[in-house]
């Protein structure tokens, strides 16, 4: 507690300049050292949600490439791990809570560093709605399987009931989160340890099936369901990549805690790292189990069955697991639950640190004097995605999804600057060593490109009236208009903020740099 014993003040005009590191990075108060390795994999993990993430996914994947899902799965993983490369150089270099605005800050300066800021914000709170409404649906779902009534899981289709549990889970989310890190990372131990299990005993249980001729639809596997290449069909690649997006965002939230974690410089990376790996290792197994079980035909468990493809892992559960079956709705409400609490880091840091250097009003530097949390800022993450989900939900549900969709073009945005942050302010290190050159230039500048092209891609697609839940106003997709109405307000506010603190704007706080 000594090292904590007051919360240091934001940073005031005369003393940003100074008060820093080489690098022009500051502490802000935040519990150091309270996040080992282990910890912020098992957060990174929790973060993506893999049970309910891949239960969403699985099936619509299935009835664009069949049985090549484990290859796009593969392609997927790419663009994820050479952008996670240029977040770990980033961090070993400046280890900082803002992540994607910070960084961003010191390649290209204040403003678009601010978007970059903004656009993981804006993503991260559009999905904490997103996952607490999930969370309500599966918990009558649940509810409805352990007492043998199946209308229970129709309250969640109840406006009032569904927005009255979805604030009680965001409210809970909100407590936890507030609190000390090492209150989190004991509690996801526990939700992400079940999650895994249950889907590791999912796959070994239809794998079984499959062996003991007792499958649905028994598939042999074969070695060309995981080759990318043979994935012939262009729109079907750009599908496996813009799925990759989805399955894979969350696992930066590990960079997010680098003030907090034993070894700031190195453990971050390393954590972000080894959860995409783990999270990869978990989807192909799952994808390569249920497959074999289930196959990709329309039949009554098919994985192309479009009666199903909102939810196959419900759909299998009972199949696959007989009374047993409760486990996997449970893991389900249990991802979205534990994604939803660990979701909160992201936002409240980056608010924090975009407070702290001037880039916000400095209430969001506000760190919890006794549980050093940046707690004003998760407050405020938590206030501003309830009351969108609460107005959305009773407005119109396509609004509130067509938003959700919207999150894509978010997170292309603030990864792709990201990963082309790293290679900028690099670029007086690129040819050095052999290292330097894959890890600072070749694979974030690659990602970047990647992320890039899904973006404009998903701009154009989404200017489709059809796209998303099809509404449109005059002839343009709600989705693509939702996107733009995002990425527009935070221009204005960005434009306002630089004229009631125009210091940071002018380069004063964090300045243009590069690594020597």
């Amino acid at each position: 507690m000594s090292q904590h014993s007051s919360s240091p003040a934001p940073l005031t005009e005369a003393t940003r300049a100074v008060d820093s590191n080489e690098h022009g990075i500051t502490k802000k108060g935040l519990s150091a050292g309270s996040v080992g390795l282990i910890g912020a994999i098992v957060i990174g993990i929790s973060c993506i949600a893999p049970a309910y993430t891949l239960t969403a996914a699985l099936g619509p994947t299935v009835s664009e490439v069949g049985t090549q899902v484990p290859a796009i799965i593969l392609l997927g993983f790419i663009p994820m791990l050479l952008v996670a490369f240029g977040y770990r150089e980033l961090n070993r270099r400046m280890p900082d809570s803002g992540t994607s605005f910070t960084w961003a800050t010191r390649a290209f300066g204040p403003w678009i560093g601010w978007m970059a800021g903004w656009g993981l914000v804006a993503a991260t709170i559009l999905v904490l709605s997103n996952l607490a409404g999930i969370a309500v649906d599966f918990l009558f779902l649940a509810i409805s399987q352990i007492v043998g009534n199946p209308e229970i899981a129709g309250i969640a289709a109840n406006p009032f009931v569904n927005v009255v549990v979805c604030l009680l889970f965001m409210l809970g989310a909100t407590m936890i989160s507030y609190r000390d890190m090492r209150t989190t990372q004991k509690l996801q131990y526990w939700l992400v340890g079940f999650q895994v299990i249950v889907l590791v005993v999912f796959s070994g249980a239809a794998l079984i099936e499959v062996a003991n001729g007792n499958a649905f639809d028994a598939t042999p596997i074969e070695l060309s369901w995981f080759n990318p290449f043979a994935v012939s069909d262009f729109s079907a690649l750009a599908a496996g990549l813009s799925l990759s997006i989805f399955i894979f965002w969350g696992w930066d939230v590990t960079l997010t805690m680098n003030e907090e974690t034993k070894g700031s410089e190195r453990t971050p990376g390393r954590a972000a790292t080894l959860s995409v790996l783990i999270i990869v290792s978990l989807y192909l197994l799952i994808s390569v189990s249920l497959i074999s079980f289930a196959g990709v035909g329309d039949g009554e468990y098919g994985l192309g069955n479009p009666d199903i493809q909102d939810n196959v892992f419900f759909a299998l559960a009972g199949p696959v697991l007989g009374p047993l079956a409760i486990l996997v709705s449970l893991a389900v409400l249990t991802s979205s639950a534990s994604s939803l609490q660990s979701t909160f880091v992201s936002p409240a840091r980056t608010l924090l640190a975009m407070g702290h250097y001037g880039a916000l009003p400095e209430k969001f530097a506000r760190v919890s004097p006794r549980f050093f949390t940046p707690g004003y800022a998760t407050i405020v993450s938590a206030v501003v995605a309830s009351v969108f989900y609460a107005v959305m939900r009773f407005v119109s549900e396509n609004v509130l999804w067509d938003t959700i969709t919207a999150l894509g073009m978010m997170i292309c945005f603030y990864y792709g600057i990201t990963a082309f942050a790293a290679v900028w302010f690099f670029r007086k290190t690129w040819f050095r060593s052999v290292r330097e050159f894959f890890f600072t230039l070749l694979f974030p500048l690659v990602g970047g490109v990647i992320l890039s092209v899904l973006f404009v891609t998903t701009l154009v697609d989404s200017m489709d009236p059809d796209y998303g839940s099809g509404s449109n106003i005059g002839g343009v997709g709600l989705v693509f208009i939702l996107g733009m109405v995002v990425l527009l307000t935070g221009v204005v506010i960005m434009i306002w903020q630089a004229i009631k603190r125009p210091a940071f704007f002018r380069g004063e706080v964090l300045s243009r740099a590069s690594a020597d």
